[in-house]
């Protein structure tokens, strides 16, 4: 047999050993984190980590997400008309990249949800052009530069993109940034636990029949941000 192969191989099992079994160990760090508040509180570490605004804001930024219509986009729209009846005076920018098939569809509807919410559609405008949270932060500055030193901006977010969010916007410029964080709102625990009495079917516990996968989803989507961040740092973006 070909030497130089020969060590290929034994080359490829070693790595693939090491490989394999740092993989196993990080699954298996997950699996045990999953049974723990650990993943939730850095989410939550995620969202709460801006400093609320001390003053009503003058601009409400939604940022899209993940689109409309979907979940993360109608919790974002519902949080930001929550905010624009809470601020009557505060302007409101949807910032959605637009698609070349269906123009200003998915805005129009993250607008209308706004609307039949009791926002009036006079103070609502789109930002349509930015593709990710930068280029976003960029031309929103752009548009609004009289608010960059002196005005209020409150950013309407998922809590895992919030750190990220606020810091870009205020490396574009804006001084005075907040955000407000769409946390969901699950029911309450108890309702859906068994009782010891009860003849119903409910569970018991919810440790693995929900908050096991509730936290390995927290656990990607706090990884998945982190990257970001780092690469947002990497490219001077924060």
């Amino acid at each position: 047999m070909n030497p130089t192969l020969t060590r290929f191989r034994h080359w490829l099992m070693r790595f693939s050993k090491v490989f394999f079994g740092a993989l196993g160990i990080i699954l298996f760090i997950a699996v045990v984190l999953s049974f723990t508040d650990v993943p939730y509180y850095a989410y939550y570490g995620l969202g709460m980590s801006c400093e609320p605004l001390k003053s009503d804001p003058d601009l409400i930024v939604v940022l899209g997400g993940a689109g409309m219509p979907s979940p993360d986009g109608l919790i974002r729209c519902y949080y930001a008309s929550e905010a624009a009846l809470k601020y009557p005076k505060a302007k409101v920018v949807i910032a959605l990249p637009y698609n070349e098939a269906d123009s200003l569809e998915q805005l129009d509807m993250a607008a209308h949800e706004l609307i039949v919410r009791g926002v009036d559609s006079l103070r609502i405008s789109y930002e349509p052009l930015g593709f990710n949270t930068h280029s976003q932060a960029l031309n929103i500055a752009a548009a609004h530069s009289t608010l960059k030193k002196t005005g209020s901006v409150l950013i309407v977010t998922s809590p895992e993109h919030m750190y990220r969010a606020v810091k870009t916007f205020r490396k574009a410029g804006f001084v005075k940034v907040g955000g407000l964080p769409t946390f969901e709102k699950p029911p309450d625990a108890e309702k859906i636990k068994d009782k010891e009495k009860s003849r119903d079917t409910r569970v018991k516990s919810l440790a693995l029949r929900y908050n096991m996968w509730s936290y390995l989803n927290y656990e990607l989507i706090v990884m998945r941000e982190y990257t970001a961040i780092l690469y947002y740092k990497i490219k001077s973006w924060i």
